[in-house]
């Protein structure tokens, strides 16, 4: 059943008294599904081509480790703030065209590397393809749900993030057998191309759902599961980002992305130079590591999914588990650069490269139960920019420290060490601060899972 606002609305809602409620569509959601996890698959792989040339990249152009930290962390330049700045649009655009607008300016940020390869160029197109897909995984997350009602979001929503270890596994092998037989530069040229034809096919094909639309371009709300606040008002920006649940979902997401940024830029470099790996070896590594996450992916949401059905409240099952994979994720990045023998340092390297992966989806999980469905597109915006911040800050960082360090290999193990740490403080505070059953209440949201008070853990 459909819980209405006690106070008028606008939009197509306020001119329909008694408000179906939305028909789930099985086959078009999952063709929605497809489509945006090979949007996010092509996320990764446009993510993941600097560092799988930097390389050859930086014997090429003669640049440092702390120049090539630079360029790598000149993607997250804009990417927080445009997450933010079309978080707050989403309502107002159809996912249709934002997702095709941002792939299309995926390929343009390709380009200029082809016309002239230099360090200004590079960094040209990296902060453009970060502004780009800034608002990709939370827009593709939020464009998602409009197909999905609430209790079925497990999967889909692991099988998007998943789209991004998919995305590594399959373009690490791909993309560095165009960049040792065909030169650095082909790998973006046929990136480009692969933008440009899934843009059409989008435009296409990725019309909008039914859930959890206003006005502005739906023609039913969500399902009580998140209705919006009895007053018929948004909540203020400032109560939604205050509560312990959303403070959390952010850490667990920040210690998620300082591994993630670092595995993008200087994992492998890292098994070229300093495990003295072959490129082919070297991308089958990581090729592994994000098989690994895949699998962690497509097993556990599933498993989130069981777990509420059986009466286990949020805070147990998605709450504690997203930050207790950061946390053994950040033991592994603390461990394993004193580890000598060749078959653990490689489990460990996958673990803590791999293990966090869980923390993206559930993080979102966890955000959309305390947010009311008209401005889920700008919290996920807002909880995007803030817990992507480390790709900003990690890369360079990471290059600074290896060219000032006595060493090349005591420049990983400070930069390792100071991810492990990272990651141990934001996993232990999501464990203790997420609680989505207590704020719900807090905020007067109805929550989809509302039991009795001794289950609210």
């Amino acid at each position: 059943m459909v819980t209405r606002p006690t106070e008028p609305v606008t939009g197509c809602a306020a001119s329909h008294p008694s408000v179906p409620e939305p028909r789930y569509n099985p086959r078009r959601a999952w063709l929605i599904t497809a489509l945006i996890v090979a949007f996010m698959v092509i996320n990764y792989a446009d993510k993941s081509v600097l560092g799988l040339a930097a390389v050859p990249i930086m014997d090429e152009l003669d640049i440092s480790n702390g120049t090539y930290g630079l360029i790598s962390s000149s993607f997250s330049l804009l990417f927080s703030l445009s997450g933010l700045l079309v978080g707050f649009t989403a309502s107002r655009i159809s996912s249709r065209m934002l997702l095709f607008t941002l792939t299309i300016l995926w390929a343009v940020a390709q380009l200029p590397v082809l016309f002239v390869a230099a360090v200004p160029t590079l960094i040209a197109g990296r902060v453009l393809l970060g502004a780009a897909e800034g608002p990709a995984a939370p827009m593709s997350m939020h464009a998602l749900y409009k197909w999905f009602p609430t209790a079925k979001r497990g999967l889909p929503s692991a099988l998007q993030i998943g789209g991004a270890a998919l995305g590594t596994l399959i373009s690490a092998p791909l993309l560095t057998w165009l960049i040792s037989d065909f030169g650095w530069r082909s790998a973006y040229a046929v990136l480009a191309l692969v933008c440009v034809v899934w843009s059409l096919i989008w435009f296409r094909l990725g019309h909008d759902g039914p859930f959890g639309q206003d006005g502005s371009f739906g023609h039913a709300l969500e399902p009580a599961v998140t209705a919006i606040p009895p007053s018929g008002r948004r909540l203020p920006y400032r109560r939604l980002l205050l509560n312990g649940t959303v403070l959390g979902s952010i850490a667990s997401a920040f210690g998620a992305a300082w591994a993630l940024s670092l595995s993008q830029a200087w994992l492998p470099v890292y098994l070229r130079t300093q495990l003295e790996m072959t490129p082919a070896r070297a991308a089958t590594t990581i090729s592994v590591i994000s098989a690994f996450s895949l699998v962690l992916l497509l097993t556990l949401s599933p498993l989130v999914d069981a777990l509420k059905s059986r009466g286990v409240s949020s805070r147990w099952s998605s709450g504690v588990l997203q930050g207790a994979a950061v946390v053994v994720a950040g033991t592994a990045m603390a461990v394993f650069p004193f580890v000598d023998a060749s078959g653990p340092r490689l489990v460990l390297i996958g673990v803590a490269f791999g293990g966090h992966a869980i923390a993206i989806p559930l993080h979102y999980m966890t955000t959309a139960e305390v947010v009311p469905p008209r401005q889920r597109g700008a919290l996920f915006g807002i909880v995007a920019a803030t817990g992507t911040l480390p790709g900003l800050v990690a890369p360079f960082l990471t290059g600074r420290i290896i060219d000032t360090a006595g060493s090349e290999s005591a420049g990983y193990l400070v930069a390792f060490l100071i991810a492990a740490a990272v990651m141990l403080t934001a996993g232990a505070f999501a464990i203790a601060a997420i609680r989505p059953e207590r704020d719900v209440v807090r905020l007067g949201i109805p929550h989809p899972d509302r039991r009795e008070a001794g289950t609210s853990g």
